[in-house]
């Protein structure tokens, strides 16, 4: 659990953990060969062994297995040697053998964490676990006039659900988790996180207690499927349960699905229980078995992990470490800073601008990093410019917009065109210095007698006569020189 203090909320303290079901980026099925793509005709991806017909045998799909192995070591957990399935059993339309085949006494990856920074706060999550299970199918209620239909096509689909400790003490804590899981299972190729497909669905039990008291009652808020109203959910139950127990009523165990529309929860079901499944371990499958000489193979071939990376970009570019762990929020992000920084020599330059205007344009413009119409090496480019003192900040920002539009493509010739070249001829700033103070004396008289303000007057004035050209800093200290 986190050292630091908990968020009181009217006097509560807030106890959240995660269940996340990450959709694996196979091409067949958990226990079929039959087809995972996405949007296809409805049941038109579901075999015999998904339909549950008489006779079918379940087969454990190899990869599946690989993809849980990479994540249990990218979260540092114990892979097991041996793993059971078992036969988690509920009556829904979309599950048609009546059970779900699921981990539950012994899954495949057992403990690890997942590390974050919240502001400039590092966190830490505990995982209790991650098992491997199959997807049910999908009840369409809306396109029927009235009646609802079932399209199994996802049957059968692979999941790895990850199960937290409830550590988390906040919603923005509880989002900062999920960003970073989800950071992890598409940075190590295993999940193509995408939330509107439902890849990446994530459920969270929230309950409130009074510090220093028993855990609270939780509520499971179900296939939380973004970020935004991962945030509004879990506020406004928060809020909701309050009241509640302000008001003198219980908490009930249950599952509730969220509103966007109205922003609100509202409960579907009770909530069950383990023991309402009535687990056992699947007679069609025998216990899983991982050799370490799999596990070392796979560990061989992981990429750098995102926290390894952010670590190397610390001591090789002398980062800070919140600037390395923001870089390392995708494989493309931390390509494109790495390539910028060793071109232009300026590692903490380049680490501002990709955090700064790069990330900003590419928000408001809803792109991936992969979309940057800018070349790492051009960004580079502007940079050296700005060093060497061709260019000032600003005038590199009206650079850049020309860059990023695709007004031009080289550095050089958009400050030319535009006569954004900085003016280092220190005679000629000296000019324009003795001009300014000459014509405003009385501000001149103003600073000697100690109003600082006054210096910041003259420095713009200063600025606004040679049109944004003159070198700030050298500005500052020509001006300072001649003043006293």
């Amino acid at each position: 659990m986190n050292s630091s203090k908990s968020l009181l909320v009217q006097g509560y303290e807030v106890v959240i953990g995660f269940e996340t079901h990450a959709q694996l980026s196979t091409q067949s099925k958990i226990f079929s060969r039959a087809p995972t793509a996405f949007g296809a005709e409805p049941n038109t991806q579901a075999c015999a062994v998904d339909l549950a017909l008489p006779g079918t045998l379940p087969v454990m799909n190899r990869g599946a297995v690989e993809k849980a192995i990479r994540l249990g070591l990218a979260l540092g957990s114990h892979i097991a040697e041996q793993s059971v399935f078992a036969r988690k059993n509920y009556f829904y339309p979309d599950l048609p053998k009546g059970y779900q085949i699921s981990q539950f006494e012994i899954p495949v990856v057992q403990g690890g964490e997942v590390s974050f920074f919240l502001g400039d706060e590092k966190k830490t999550v505990r995982l209790v676990r991650a098992h491997l299970e199959e997807d049910a199918g999908k009840s369409l209620h809306e396109a029927f006039h009235g009646m609802s239909g079932i399209d199994l096509n996802r049957a059968g689909t692979p999941l790895l659900e990850i199960v937290t400790e409830p550590d988390m003490r906040s919603s923005a804590e509880a989002v900062a988790y999920a960003k970073e899981l989800h950071k992890i299972v598409t940075w190590i190729g295993i999940c193509d996180g995408n939330m509107q497909e439902g890849s990446f669905r994530c459920d969270a039990n929230v309950s409130v207690r009074k510090p220093g008291a028993a855990l609270g009652t939780r509520r499971e808020i179900k296939n939380l499927n973004s970020f935004k109203f991962m945030q509004q959910a879990i506020d406004y139950e928060i809020r909701w349960q309050i009241e509640q127990i302000e008001d003198g009523h219980a908490i009930q165990q249950a599952t509730v699905l969220f509103d966007p529309d109205t922003g609100e929860t509202r409960a579907m079901r009770t909530k069950e229980d383990a023991a309402d499944y009535r687990y056992f371990p699947d007679p069609d499958l025998p216990p899983l078995v991982i050799g370490r000489d799999w596990v070392e193979r796979v560990k061989g071939e992981m990429p750098e992990l995102p926290r390894q990376m952010a670590e190397r970009l610390v001591q090789t570019y002398g980062l800070p470490e919140y600037d390395a762990t923001t870089l390392t929020q995708s494989p493309a992000m931390a390509a494109y800073f790495e390539t910028a920084a060793k071109a232009s020599g300026q590692a903490k330059m380049a680490s501002n601008w990709i955090m700064g205007e790069v990330s900003r344009r590419l928000n408001n413009e809803e792109k991936a990093m992969e979309q940057v119409p800018v070349a790492a090496e051009t960004l580079a480019a502007l940079l050296k410019r700005i060093a060497d003192g061709t260019v000032s900040n600003n005038a590199a920002k009206q650079v850049f917009e020309a860059l990023w539009s695709g007004e031009a493509s080289d550095v050089d010739v958009v400050i030319e065109a535009k006569g954004l070249k900085q003016m280092n001829d220190s005679g000629a700033l000296e000019k324009i210095i003795e001009e300014v103070m000459t014509a405003n004396a009385p501000m001149v008289e103003q600073f000697r007698a100690g109003k600082e303000k006054s210096f910041n007057a003259l420095v713009g004035l200063v600025m606004k006569a040679s049109k944004g050209k003159a070198n700030p800093q050298q500005v500052n200290d020509v001006l300072r020189q001649k003043l006293q």
